[in-house]
């Protein structure tokens, strides 16, 4: 079960403890099942760009979109999932992050088979909303799941793959809407989500939210499985137990007044509205009708493009998460992406097109390098555990209330601002995120999650 162990000693209260640092495979595979969310999550984003094209010149008069028709169909599962934000909130709370993942799983699929069985546009929204609620879901689930299992050397990495699945999920329907319709591809869509809900039943619930149910002996079956049977669990639990009492288990409205619990809960609103005023959900659910726009010859081709750069830069991110540390990858990040939007007025005007495309792809790396997957990550990562059901839906509602927004409004902000202008206003809210991310984000690399809370609290915890 080991694949790597080095041992060093540690003293608690005088006692001598063996400590292990520890990768054990079956921590990967309790994040591969749950990363199975994300994945689905992707598929569900990327599914409107090669399904409006298709959608829009239907022969079938009782399922062809209209424009604003189309422009409901690409940002209704925005409000779906805004709505899955608040219901993950109290699922997680309730229920626990491993059941809340399984049952999410269903609300994916019954989506995806009313879009097969559509017989009209109604049936069509409906199903978006579904997949949409499920993705909402998913955003606030596995975050949290992942931060609560893995241990703090790792953290990073593993945090990273669930904006690597997203992607991932993304590129893989844009490039099977190059060979399939938008039938075939929505029951392609469904096997993910499937698939996690099988899987999950062998993975263990978090030890944190086991400990939190005062479930003490599941807790330490749950790490032996997630470390390795040689790990010291009962010490890990201990720690766990500590800072929980320290902070109290349930939550209260007046805790918003706890510096420890307003000041995380802020800059996870303000991560996720700086990432969506990028406009890269608008830019990827609109890919192809801007690179139609562009007088793009095999626009559903370079959106598969597009897509494979970003998996390959997200990929690169979660590699040295746990080295470079996030807040330097923001502002790296944040610093080149304005010029992505520069690129994609090249892209709309140049007649020549390989270049705007290479340009294109550079300013998805850049995003993809930052402001991709650490949003998602620090906010699982810098709330405290007690408000993690409240708090981290505030965070998703945030997300997806401005992905709404943005994606709802993009059009009418491509006619009344011209598409410069439009871009131009992501490049500013771009700088604004570095200003944002200098000031008051902190920086989580190598720290446990009761560490990260203390920081916020003003207090300290032993570094382990």
């Amino acid at each position: 079960e080991c694949l790597s162990s080095q041992m060093r000693p540690l003293f608690v209260n005088g006692i001598k403890i063996t400590q292990h640092k520890v990768k054990n495979g079956k921590l990967y595979l309790a994040s591969f099942a749950a990363v199975l969310g994300p994945m689905s999550f992707g598929f569900v984003l990327g599914y409107s760009s090669p399904a409006i094209p298709e959608l829009s010149s239907i022969s079938d008069p009782r399922l062809r979109l209209s424009d604003e028709q189309a422009s409901w169909f690409g940002s209704i599962v925005t409000l779906g999932a805004a709505a899955g934000g608040l219901l993950g909130g109290w699922m997680v709370q309730r229920i626990g992050r491993k059941l809340s993942l399984m049952l999410c799983s269903l609300p994916y699929v019954f989506g995806f088979t009313l879009i097969i069985a559509a017989q009209n546009v109604w049936m069509f929204y409906v199903g978006r909303v579904l997949t949409g609620l499920a993705s909402g879901v998913t955003s606030l689930v596995v975050p949290l799941y992942i931060s609560e299992t893995a241990h703090e050397k790792v953290r990073g990495m593993l945090g990273s793959c669930v904006q690597l699945m997203v992607v991932s999920g993304i590129m893989g329907v844009y490039l099977a809407g190059l060979f399939i319709d938008w039938r075939w591809l929505a029951i392609c869509c469904s096997l993910p989500p499937s698939l996690m809900m099988v899987a999950m039943c062998f993975m263990p619930e978090t030890p944190r939210f086991l400990l939190s149910r005062g479930k003490r002996r599941e807790a330490e079956e749950a790490l032996r499985f997630l470390r390795g049977p040689d790990a010291p669990v009962e010490w890990e639990c201990a720690r766990i137990e500590e800072a929980t009492e320290e902070q109290g288990s349930t939550f209260r409205l007046s805790d918003l007044k706890d510096p420890g619990v307003f000041k995380p809960l802020v800059i996870g609103v303000l991560l996720m509205v700086f990432q969506q005023m990028t406009g890269i959900n608008a830019i990827m659910f609109y890919a192809e009708n801007i690179f139609e726009q562009a007088h793009f010859e095999e626009s559903d081709l370079a959106s598969v493009i597009v897509a494979l750069i970003q998996v390959i830069f997200t990929a690169i991110a979660a590699v040295i998460m746990d080295r470079a540390g996030r807040k330097v990858l923001l502002i790296i990040s944040g610093t080149l992406t304005p010029h992505m939007n520069d690129c994609l007025i090249m892209t709309v005007f140049n007649p020549s097109h390989f270049i705007p495309l290479l340009h294109l792809n550079l300013l998805i790396s850049c995003f993809a390098i930052g402001w991709g997957p650490i949003p998602w990550l620090i906010m699982s990562e810098v709330i405290p555990i007690r408000v993690r059901g409240f708090a981290g839906a505030a965070v998703v509602l945030s997300n997806w209330g401005m992905a709404f927004i943005v994606t709802k409004s993009f059009q009418d902000m491509m006619n009344l601002l011209t598409s410069a202008g439009t871009f131009w206003l992501f490049s500013c809210m771009c700088f604004l995120n570095i200003i944002f991310t200098v000031i008051l984000v902190p920086e989580t690399k190598g720290k446990t999650l009761e560490q990260i809370e203390a920081i916020f609290r003003g207090t300290s915890v032993r570094r382990m």
